[in-house]
């Protein structure tokens, strides 16, 4: 029977107004597909941590504002013998400054800004398109 290990990651539906309309960011991962950013927590820190930490490794963004968490996703999947049981919390963000980057070290090909709707469309993944009706759910948000 293979063994299973659980990891937990964190990251953020990062929100910006542009000409009025409010933009989700999204990422080209490695895998070429579109998502948010996120990652792994590293020893004791804290989710929200995590997530601002991972947000700025994978975009370069320096200016995000935390917002609610918008709740906890899971998958499963399988690396050589070992199975995953990956868990991911997500928190809604803004950045008034929006100059994205992808950083192309940590895996990311490309940075998006697309309006709301559309980005729910385009994200690949049904767990994260969920982050993303979540945030559109927040709007307005005095942040932004």
């Amino acid at each position: 029977m293979p063994m299973t290990t659980v990891e937990r990651s964190a990251g953020g539906v990062v929100l910006r107004t542009i000409d009025g309309e409010v933009h989700v960011l999204l990422i080209r991962d490695p895998y070429r597909k579109w998502g948010l950013p996120k990652g792994h927590l590293e020893g004791e820190e804290a989710p929200a941590d995590a997530a601002i930490r991972e947000v700025r490794e994978e975009t370069g963004l320096s200016d995000l504002l935390l917002g609610p968490e918008l709740g906890e996703i899971d998958w499963v999947f399988r690396s050589g013998r070992t199975r995953i049981h990956k868990f991911c919390r997500f928190y809604l963000m803004a950045s008034r400054q929006g100059e994205a980057v992808p950083q192309v070290a940590e895996g990311i090909s490309e940075v998006l800004w697309l309006p709301a709707r559309e980005a729910e469309r385009r994200v690949t993944y049904d767990n994260a398109r969920e982050m993303i009706h979540r945030a559109i759910e927040h709007l307005p948000w005095e942040a932004l």
